[in-house]
């Protein structure tokens, strides 16, 4: 037994409370190498009485370690507890401060989990688990009001560059709902719609004012409320980490320098400010010197942010915020952040953009949850790139289901590309299959799905500028098939809450394999999803009850024959199965 590979640690992802009655516990431990796991826990001021032996189940693995895990309910709502770990016969227990042979004779040296305190229970918003997102960019996505459009707008459908408008507004978008509501969509996400001076908005000259050329606030508001009248959610972004250039605290204290009022609002190494060797003397995003970074930790900055995000929710009734370069903002004004939206809308959902691994946001002061990069890219090099086997990606997606708390896993923004990447069909070379197989798995997975506009309909794109083209709404060059295709992913996953919420367990992922097979389980609701991402036909034999099954997407009719499933796959297919339970 390698004791030197066995992790545990209150809180966290380790040991948090999933809801106001039950404690999830994790254990770590080296691939292979245990049998069996138990948590022994019990009431601190009761032990005799409630302590039990609660088995653990291997949840998820990568490719060094096992993840093992159980749940406990305890009866007055806190726990001690240590671990029981077994190789065959051997038996070692695990307390807070060492690992023991024999069972330790009270539970003063255990782990513990000190009391459910309401206030403290990570609970994201229970709607987002079952919504399935849209991102729209909206100075590309329709031109619903020409009169509103910039003075040098180009004509739609030309060639995007950083510094081209086309006229795209909110009334555009007002008049292709119809799009969005036949698709199936239930979210959408604004890229910024406050008024700044670029294309992309994230230079925000006027927290507290709608775009011009996108409309006003009376604009937002019907377009809220159009989408609330269809079932669609609705997030802004909010660009807290930096301003723009034409920010009147900024343009202040470029005026007056150090004798600004706002000096302190910003992170000013040197006066005068200016740019040497392509570096800016005042803090910047990614030493942009239109997007001077904003001094969240100071008093004046914190209450106008604050303020704004209060605004929008209370005037125009947004659903939630989307928050731009949010690792870079401190971790205080975050938890303020949470407490002034919370207050505002309980059900708002924060999101948090962050490209890397997220722990320290998600323990429920901060996000509800973030754009799930670490997601992307694993999709990606599997199902496109070929740079992972179908064993690397398991271990790609078990790593990251075992880095957060569940609560966190189901509302993860799951997203394949953006305004920020190349699109899916680009990277994919122009192969639909290649795409519908890494959408199929974008679909059927934990967590909520997002499209970026246009995906649905066989656009493409290269890097920033080039995904950012304007929307095709002419039929004719629209891919239908397409656009079918993945609003049949989204009526099978609304129709199946175990896809939505269930458990995820892989079935099938070899050393050098391109084919997956994994369950999704809910109660009576049992989903098995087998993936060919081979140019070749390719068998599936997999140990499952024995029971009738249908194939969700074809309708096919199947039997499993003495817990034996068998099914033989074109090349580049897939099979959506669903068990019946009677």
């Amino acid at each position: 037994m390698l004791l030197e590979a066995v992790y545990h640690r209150p809180r966290l992802n380790w040991s948090y409370a999933y809801d106001h009655n039950t404690i999830h516990l994790r254990l770590r431990a080296k691939k292979g190498d245990l049998t069996e796991v138990f948590a022994w826990a019990g009431d601190k001021y009761a032990w005799d009485t409630t302590k039990e032996l609660i088995p653990m189940t291997l949840f998820t693995s990568d490719a060094m370690f096992d993840y093992w895990e159980c749940e406990s309910v305890p009866l007055y709502r806190r726990l001690k507890y240590g671990f029981l770990l077994q190789q065959g016969q051997e038996r070692i227990w695990m307390t807070e401060s060492d690992f023991q042979k024999e069972r330790p004779a009270n539970p003063n040296r255990l782990f513990e989990f000190p009391y459910i305190s309401r206030g403290d229970v990570f609970t994201p918003p229970a709607w987002v688990k079952d919504a399935v997102f849209y991102q729209i960019f909206p100075e590309r996505f329709a031109n619903g009001n020409p009169g509103i459009s910039p003075a040098n707008v180009e004509p739609w459908g030309g060639t995007p560059r950083p510094d081209n408008f086309f006229g795209g507004d909110l009334q555009g978008v007002i008049d292709h709902l119809d799009h969005l509501t036949e698709l199936g969509i239930t979210g959408i996400y604004f890229t910024p719609v406050f008024t700044a001076t670029t294309n992309h908005k994230y230079d925000t000259e006027d927290y507290m004012q709608v775009d011009p050329h996108f409309g006003d606030v009376d604009t937002l508001k019907r377009l809220v409320d159009a989408c609330h009248e269809r079932g669609i959610r609705v997030l802004l972004d909010a660009v807290f980490n930096h301003a723009g250039r034409t920010f009147a605290p900024f343009v202040d204290v470029l005026e007056k320098g150090e004798d600004s009022e706002y000096k302190n609002w910003f992170h000013i190494r040197e006066y005068p400010l200016q740019v040497v060797n392509n570096i800016p003397t005042y803090d910047a995003f990614a030493f942009e010197p239109l997007m001077p970074k904003l001094n969240t930790e100071h008093p004046e900055v914190k209450e106008y942010l604050l303020k704004v995000a209060e605004y929008w929710i209370k005037e125009v009734g947004i659903d939630g915020w989307r928050l731009d370069v949010a690792n870079e903002v401190d971790h205080e004004f975050w938890r303020d952040f949470r407490k002034v939206v919370k207050r505002a809308n309980p059900e708002a959902y924060i999101l948090g953009e962050i490209w890397h691994e997220s722990a320290p946001w998600l323990e429920g002061d901060k996000f509800d949850a973030v754009m799930n990069y670490p997601f992307t890219d694993a999709v990606l090099d599997f199902f496109v790139y070929g740079t992972l086997d179908a064993e690397g990606f398991a271990h790609s997606i078990g790593r990251q289901l075992s880095r957060y708390p569940l609560q966190a896993s189901e509302v993860a923004f799951n997203l394949l590309d953006s305004h920020d990447t190349a699109r899916l069909l680009t990277v994919a070379e122009g192969d639909k299959n290649v795409m519908k197989l890494a959408a199929l798995f974008q679909f059927t997975f934990m967590g909520t799905p997002c499209i970026y506009y246009g995906d649905e309909i066989g656009m493409d794109g290269g890097g920033d500028p080039d995904c950012r083209k304007c929307m095709e709404w002419d039929p004719e060059r629209q891919d239908r098939d397409l656009f079918n295709f993945y609003r049949k992913l989204i009526e099978i996953r609304g129709s199946h809450p175990a896809l939505r919420t269930g458990r995820f367990t892989f079935l099938e992922a070899g050393a050098g394999g391109s084919k997956l097979a994994y369950e999704r389980s809910l109660d009576d609701d049992l989903i098995i999803v087998l993936i060919n991402t081979e140019e070749t036909v390719q068998t599936f034999r997999l140990d499952v009850q024995e029971r009738n099954w249908e194939n969700l997407w074809t309708g096919e009719a199947l039997h499993a024959e003495r817990g034996k499933l068998s099914l033989r796959l074109p090349a580049y297919g897939f099979a959506v199965l669903q068990a019946n339970m009677s």
